[in-house]
This record gives C-alpha cells, sequence and structure tokens, in this order.
C-alpha cells in the first residue's frame, strides 16, 4: 500500500511538473524572440492563401493604432489579468457579441499564435489555460505587440506593416488616427470586412472607435503598460 501510495505521489508530482513546464517552454521564449508564423498564419497557407506578415517592432508602429485596437477589441486590457470578467457577462446576458466580444486581447493573441479557429470546448479550454500563462510570462506590452504583427486584416494579410502598406500604402509608422481606427474595426471579421472599401457599417465602427479612443484619452491610455 505504501508503496502504491509513493508511486501515486510520484505521478502526481511529475504531471504538476508537465502541467506548469510544458505551456512555459511553450511560451516564454517569445518574451524575447519575434515569432516567425503563427499557427492561423500555417493553417491559411495550408488552405492555400497567399500570406504575407512583416514583423515590426513597438517604436515602429503608429501609437495610433495600440490605442484604437484596445478600444475595439479590449479596453480593460491595461488592468485585467488575461480575462474580461465582465465582457464575458455581458456577452451571455445579450446572448451575442456586439461592438466588442467577450475575448481579451490575451486570448485572442493565444488562439492566433498556437490555436485554431473555432468554437470547441477543448480549443476554448486550451485557449484559457494557455493565456494564464500568457500573462504571467509577458508584459501587456509585448503581448500587445505580438498581436498586432500577427493579427489577421484582410484575406492572407498579417500584421500591421503588410496591412498599412497594402491598404493605405504606407508604414505602419505613418498610419492617421483613421487609418488606424479603420484597420481596428475590420478585426472581428478580416474577411468579409474591408479597410480598403469600408462599408457602411465599418465606418460607423471607425467612428464609433475614434470616440472611444478620445474618452480614453488617447495614447496616454497606454502608458502605463
Amino acid at each position: 500500500m505504501k508503496s502504491g501510495n509513493r508511486r501515486g505521489r510520484r505521478i502526481a508530482i511529475i504531471g504538476a511538473l508537465l502541467f506548469g513546464a510544458l505551456p512555459t517552454v511553450l511560451i516564454l521564449p517569445w518574451r524575447w524572440l519575434d515569432p516567425p508564423t503563427s499557427s492561423f498564419m500555417s493553417q491559411a497557407k495550408a488552405q492555400g492563401f497567399d500570406v504575407q506578415q512583416v514583423w515590426v517592432d513597438w517604436q515602429e508602429i503608429s501609437s495610433y493604432l495600440p490605442i484604437a485596437v484596445v478600444a475595439a477589441e479590449d479596453q480593460n486590457f491595461p488592468y485585467h489579468h488575461g480575462f474580461d470578467v465582465e465582457s464575458i457577462r455581458s456577452a451571455l446576458e445579450e446572448k451575442r457579441q456586439r461592438q466588442r466580444g467577450a475575448s481579451t486581447i490575451s486570448q485572442q493573441v493565444v488562439k492566433n499564435l498556437f490555436l485554431w479557429s473555432g468554437q470547441s470546448w477543448l480549443r476554448k479550454g486550451l485557449e484559457a489555460y494557455l493565456t494564464g500563462f500568457v500573462e504571467v510570462l509577458w508584459p501587456k506590452r509585448r503581448i500587445l505587440e505580438i498581436y498586432l504583427n500577427i493579427a489577421e486584416f484582410g484575406p492572407g494579410v498579417y500584421g500591421a506593416e503588410v496591412a498599412a502598406r497594402r491598404f493605405f500604402g504606407r508604414s505602419a509608422a505613418e498610419l492617421t488616427a483613421r487609418q488606424a481606427s479603420t484597420l481596428a474595426a475590420v478585426l472581428p471579421n478580416p474577411k468579409r470586412m474591408s479597410a480598403v472599401r469600408p462599408s457602411r457599417y465599418v465606418e460607423q465602427r471607425v467612428a464609433w472607435i475614434l470616440r472611444q479612443v478620445k474618452q480614453l484619452g488617447g495614447a496616454a491610455y497606454l502608458d502605463a503598460i
């Protein structure tokens, strides 16, 4: 009996170590290294899309874009620990998502970088599990920097630099407030929404995002991250 108990404890200890070690090995290097691709980009390539992405560092991105994306996608980003409980509650109560979804930027980074699209419980469980590690292992600015470089802004168009050049003929560093808000506006469905030929709905989202950015205090809202 004692032998069985010791073996059970060893298995539990090994399991606990693997539970923490594997995600750390998977996630920690990208705190300093720039991901050369993402799971979503690899899937798009497998589906026959011509994937384009060029990495640019935080200082090479217009200050209008991070705050536009936060205003559009996750206004509590500087303050939550990976999960916006209030947005999740609101989404459940309303049974649908309107201006902003319940997924935080941290969750979207995990999904885009490591996982796959879809609504399965397995994927959502892994997303939640890995999001906790991302929040602990990466600073907030790094999370947002990676998101801006791997987010899809159009079919096969990944990252702020390629999107800025493709849609506006300029670098990510040169984006105006309206252009940045236009890119943020199409993030919920970049395969159907167009930044270069925005629909009336996209234009309405752009106007809403610009108002939200102003209410948040502009780029200074992210100074603390």
